[in-house]
């Protein structure tokens, strides 16, 4: 029998009180969190593309940070439904559901490390060859990805961590690990780089180093939690009930993520043929634009948990109020972001090199994605709406189709007839509009079922 919750549990405001206000509050936190998530890695390529070169940078940002992404991104997608059963149980006040939730979540995090990291490190080359890095290229990134990939623990503990605390209503607390974080990196940045002069390994170091830093911190914070909640490492194991439920709703996000970063992948190959500098323009394009990518985000993050606990604790009107209001904001800020990037495309990539030839290229292929990010948003609030409620398959089916099939269709059948760096570029706002529509629809109908269904 599981045991509810109890005085000791505070809550959080999110099954309360004005729901703007409440997105909001639990918006910034996560946002600045992503900002300095963003930082980090935005230093890395900085201080190698101005200090070290350009082939340095596309080392970093290139063919390795799309296979990072891949690996990375299938995780979070995985552990994403850890977040959703955590939170749903949570405003459920279901103290029993919750710890199990916590301590599988984490074994799940432990044994994915162990996996990846012998994968990762056996077969890099391997990898990158698949994706025509060139010659001049394929050592940094090997190197760059063996580093990260001994280090990979301590990225999906702090994910893990994080995400459950975000489940949780606090989204406080990992911001400011990843402030400490982002500082700690920016150091050894720049005494790995600058000081000792090593280069591509330098960054790999930093960046696994200060993950350590947040991974220690976020495990900390749930082992001394007060709440109906406590991480105990000594209870840290697979409860096979919990982890089915989580791996049903956490599997079809990964293999979405997966699908997504392949078509990426495929996309980044498409580029590489072009040479060094559209190489190097598309890892520039990767950074500047993740100041849009960050704040849909982190509208995504919130509305799962706004959801998801309003969900647990049957209050529909709210779940339905609380879509419409986050996909308004995040169009808003879609808007704005995009015409800010778009005045000033010049300065932002020059951040990264001083290539005049790069930062053309670069700012020719914003010209093209950048007025396109509002469609997105349908995507972004609508499968995080859902995915909040538990409906993770269907989305999957939608993104997999609308997203990343064509994207693949379109660069071994459209790119052969048009071969130009536009028609790689196209594909981008192409899918999106395609997978919004999809989205759209079946929003509607779920979510009226759904509705009918608890009344």
């Amino acid at each position: 029998m599981r045991q509810k919750g109890n005085n000791r549990n505070t809550g959080n405001g999110i099954t309360e009180g004005a729901i703007w206000k409440q997105l909001l509050y639990f918006f910034f936190p996560i946002l600045l969190g992503t900002f300095f998530q963003q930082l980090y890695n935005t230093i890395d390529m900085v201080i190698v593309g101005r200090f070290v070169g350009k082939e340095a940078l596309a080392c970093v940002g290139g063919s390795a940070g799309q296979i990072i992404n891949l690996v990375v991104g299938f995780f979070t997608g995985l552990s994403a439904g850890a977040g959703v059963i955590i939170s749903q149980f949570y405003g459920a006040k279901d103290a029993g559901g919750l710890n199990d939730g916590i301590h599988t979540a984490y074994a799940l995090s432990i044994a994915g490390s162990i996996v990846f990291t012998i994968l990762g490190i056996l077969i890099s080359p391997v990898m990158l060859g698949w994706m025509n890095t060139s010659e001049e290229l394929m050592e940094g990134s090997a190197v760059y990805l063996r580093i990260y990939f001994a280090g990979i623990l301590f990225v999906f503990v702090y994910n893990i961590g994080s995400g459950i605390l975000r489940a949780l209503g606090d989204s406080k607390r990992p911001l400011y690990y990843l402030i400490l974080c982002s500082l700690v990196n920016i150091v050894l940045d720049l005494v790995m780089v600058l000081g000792l002069k090593m280069g591509v390994a330098g960054v790999a170091l930093a960046t696994v180093m200060a993950q350590g830093v947040s991974a220690v911190l976020v495990t900390r914070a749930l082992m001394k939690s007060q709440d109906i909640y406590r991480l105990e490492l000594r209870k840290i194991r697979f409860h096979m009930h919990t982890m089915r439920r989580q791996m049903y709703l956490g599997l079809p996000g990964g293999f979405q993520s997966v699908m997504y970063s392949l078509s990426n992948i495929i996309i980044q190959s498409a580029v590489n043929v072009y040479g060094t500098n559209a190489t190097a323009a598309w890892a520039a394009i990767g950074k500047v634009d993740a100041i849009f990518w960050m704040i849909s985000g982190a509208f995504g993050v919130s509305i799962t948990t706004f959801v998801g606990q309003n969900y647990g604790a049957g209050k529909m009107d709210r779940v339905e109020k609380g879509v419409k209001i986050c996909l308004g904001m995040d169009q808003a800020a879609s808007i704005l972001v995009s015409a800010l990037l778009l005045v000033f495309r010049y300065p932002l990539l020059g951040i990264f090199t001083s290539d005049l030839e790069v930062i053309r290229i670069g700012a020719h292929f914003m010209e093209m994605l950048v007025p396109c990010y509002v469609i997105f948003s349908f995507i972004e609030i609508f499968s995080s709406a859902l995915r909040g409620t538990g409906d993770v398959i269907i989305p999957m089916i939608l993104t997999l189709f609308g997203v990343c099939l064509l994207r693949i269709v379109w660069i071994f059948l459209a790119v052969p007839v048009w071969p130009s760096l536009d028609t790689i570029v196209f594909n981008y706002p192409l899918t999106w509009g395609v997978t919004a529509v999809l989205f759209i629809l079946y929003y509607r109908k779920k979510i009226h079922r759904i509705a009918v269904s608890r009344k």
